[in-house]
């Protein structure tokens, strides 16, 4: 935890209250915590802050605001994910938000087992958004957005993500292409799962507007695949 997340209605005195069992117990065990140390501290699609403990009790720590502290940028990025497997959704979620993604979109396809769109991780991705902003001090979460139906989603919603200032990549072992690196504008990226996308999902992305480009030749995770992407892409930003 680089950061602490305040609910909005936590920060309307003058005085501010960390009541969350969960953060006080990181700030106590992991940081040992004592009245007078700073502390980071950001409010949930708000601001952030560097501020001073002033009390330590077992329901809360009261702090009190030094000064506004810059909130990371965002890359212009729209991830588009093939639903994983529910234990790889919560680290790539997570990583995705750490990475500061502006939007992610869980979508189905024909390699994707249908009953991972039962787990009871997807009712639990607002708690991993939360990790990861404060893995990564950030305050803004990511828009995230759910499509069971890959067809219906490839022709009426990814056109609409897609224009001459950001074109839209899926990673494509099997593309002759290669995947730009250190590129200056915005962009779409499109994930399969992890046995890649059919050859029919292929080809409807491309006649609706992506563009198929290879990593290599080596067949990548999911989890990994992302960070790697995302580093090609923006390594200079």
């Amino acid at each position: 935890m680089n950061i602490v997340l305040l609910d909005p209605r936590q920060t309307e005195a003058d005085v501010w209250s960390i009541t969350s069992k969960r953060q006080i117990e990181h700030l106590q065990q992991h940081l040992g915590i004592q009245v007078g140390d700073t502390l980071k501290v950001g409010i949930r699609e708000g601001k952030r802050y560097l501020t001073e403990i002033v009390e330590i009790t077992d329901k809360a720590v009261k702090i009190k605001p030094l000064h506004e502290e810059i909130v990371p940028k965002k890359l212009p990025v729209t991830l588009i994910v093939a639903l994983p497997r529910p234990k790889v959704l919560r680290r790539l979620i997570m990583d995705a938000v750490t990475l500061g993604v502006e939007k992610i979109i869980l979508i189905h396809s024909y390699r994707v087992d249908k009953s991972y769109w039962q787990t009871p991780f997807l009712q639990q991705l607002d708690h991993y958004v939360e990790l990861g902003l404060e893995q990564a001090g950030d305050t803004i979460a990511p828009k995230i957005e759910l499509h069971k139906r890959f067809k219906p989603f490839v022709e009426d919603v990814l056109p609409g993500l897609i224009d001459e200032n950001c074109p839209a990549y899926v990673g494509h072992p099997y593309a002759a292409e290669n995947m730009p690196s250190h590129i200056d504008h915005a962009c779409t990226i499109v994930i399969g799962p992890e046995g890649g996308f059919i050859p029919y999902e292929i080809e409807l992305l491309i006649k609706n507007g992506c563009q198929a480009l290879s990593l290599g030749n080596r067949i990548i995770r999911t989890e990994t695949v992302i960070p790697y992407i995302l580093g090609r892409l923006f390594s200079a930003t």
